[in-house]
C-alpha cells in the first residue's frame, strides 16, 4: 500500500512519521529501511538515541530532540549492543506514548541476554544447544561435562557479531576462558558444540511473524564463527517448514517483530543459537535482493498503522456513543 497520506491519513494531509533510532545513518541497513519506508509513504528521520532526552511528568512523559518534542507515529529501534540499557529505556518511553514500535523494549532486552533468551525459548519448546551459566570458575569442568565435554563453546552472555565467542578444545582452555571472563565481570556461558555444523549456520529473517528470507552463512579458513561481519560468505537457502516454524516461535517468544534467528543444523534438527533484535540486512539482501527485507518491514509498518487507526476510530466511536447516550439520558 503506497502513498499512505492519500489513504487513511488524508484528512491530516501529511505522511505518517517514522523515526529510526540509529547511531549509524550511513549504515547499509539504516539506509535501506529509510529508502523502503519512504517508498511506502512514510516521512522518515534518523535520530541518534543517545541524543534524546526523556521527560517524565504527570501526563506520562515526552521525548525531546535538540530542544524540541519528538513526535511520530512509529519507530524502528536499531539499538547497538553497547547502548542496550539506555536504548531500551528510550524505546520503553515511546511505547508508553502509544507509538508503534518495531521491536519493543522487552524484546530487545530479552534478545541481548543470551541466558534469558535460552530460558524463554526452552520454555516455548524451541530447541537450543545445551547451555550452562557459570558463576565460579571452579564449576567450569562440571559445566563442560554437562554440555557434552570438549570441544565446547565459551561465550559471553552479552555480545554481538561473534565477539566474545571462543571454541575451547580442552578443559584447561575452558577454565582459562571462564576465569578471564569472570575477572572482567562478564557472565560466561558454556555451550554444547555441534560438530556437524562447524563454521556454518542458517539465519532466518522473521518479519511480523513470518520468515521472509533465509541464508546459509559459512566461515572461512579455521574460523568457526560464521558471522557475515567476520568475513563469512552467504548463500540463499530454502528452509523447511520445521525450520521456519522454530524461527517464528523463537522470535515470538522473545517478543520481536523483526528478528534474525540463527540456527545450527544438527543431526537431530535445528537448534536456535541466537536471536538478533537488530539484524544486519546487507548479508541477507546480497542473496535475496537489495531492499527486499527492508520493504517487508515497511509493509509491516503499514499494517500496524492501519490497525492503530482502526482501533482509534473504534475507540472514538465508542466515546461518541457513550457521550451521546448520557446527553440524551439513555441508559442500559
Amino acid at each position: 500500500m503506497k502513498g499512505l497520506k492519500k489513504c487513511s491519513r488524508s484528512a491530516q494531509d501529511m505522511d505518517p512519521r517514522l523515526v529510526i533510532l540509529s547511531r549509524g545513518p550511513g549504515l547499509y541497513s539504516t539506509k535501506q529501511l529509510v529508502k523502503e519506508a519512504e517508498k511506502e509513504g512514510w516521512a522518515v528521520r534518523v535520530v541518534d538515541p543517545m541524543k534524546l532526552t526523556v521527560l517524565i511528568d504527570e501526563s506520562g512523559g515526552r521525548i525531546y530532540y535538540r530542544g524540541w518534542p519528538l513526535e511520530c507515529e512509529a519507530i524502528i529501534p536499531r539499538i547497538g549492543h553497547s547502548i542496550t540499557r539506555r536504548g531500551v529505556s528510550i524505546v520503553r518511553q515511546f511505547e508508553r506514548m502509544g507509538v508503534i514500535v518495531i521491536n519493543q523494549s522487552d524484546g530487545i532486552a530479552n534478545s541481548r541476554d543470551k541466558l534469558v533468551a535460552c530460558q524463554l525459548m526452552a520454555e516455548a519448546g524451541v530447541p537450543v544447544p545445551i547451555t550452562a551459566n557459570v558463576g565460579a570458575w571452579e564449576d567450569t569442568v562440571r559445566a563442560v561435562n554437562q554440555v557434552g565435554g570438549t570441544p565446547c563453546v565459551i561465550k559471553s552472555n552479552e555480545g554481538t557479531h561473534g565477539s566474545g565467542v571462543f571454541l575451547a578444545h580442552t578443559e584447561q582452555q575452558a577454565r582459562q576462558l571462564v576465569y578471564q571472563m569472570l575477572e572482567r565481570d562478564m557472565r560466561p556461558l558454556v555451550q554444547e558444540y555441534i560438530q556437524e555444523s562447524h563454521g556454518q549456520d542458517v539465519r532466518a529473517l522473521v518479519v511480523g511473524g513470518k520468515v521472509v528470507a533465509a541464508m546459509r552463512r559459512k566461515a572461512h579458513g579455521s574460523e568457526f564463527r560464521s558471522n557475515f561481519h567476520l568475513g563469512g560468505s552467504v548463500e540463499p537457502v530454502e528452509i523447511s517448514d520445521r525450520y521456519a516454524e522454530i524461527a517464528c516461535t523463537a522470535a515470538n517468544k522473545l517478543g520481536l517483530d523483526l528478528a534474525g534467528v540463527d540456527m545450527l543444523e544438527s543431526r537431530n534438527g535445528p537448534l536456535v543459537l541466537e536471536v538478533n533484535s537488530s539484524p544486519g540486512l546487507e548479508g541477507i539482501e546480497s542473496v535475496v535482493g537489495e531492499g527486499f527485507v527492508a520493504a517487508e518491514v515497511a509493509r509491516l509498518l503499514n499494517r500496524r498503522l492501519e490497525e492503530s487507526l482502526s482501533d482509534s476510530g473504534a475507540a472514538n466511536n465508542t466515546e461518541m456513543t457513550e457521550a451521546g447516550s448520557e446527553a440524551f439520558g439513555i441508559y442500559d
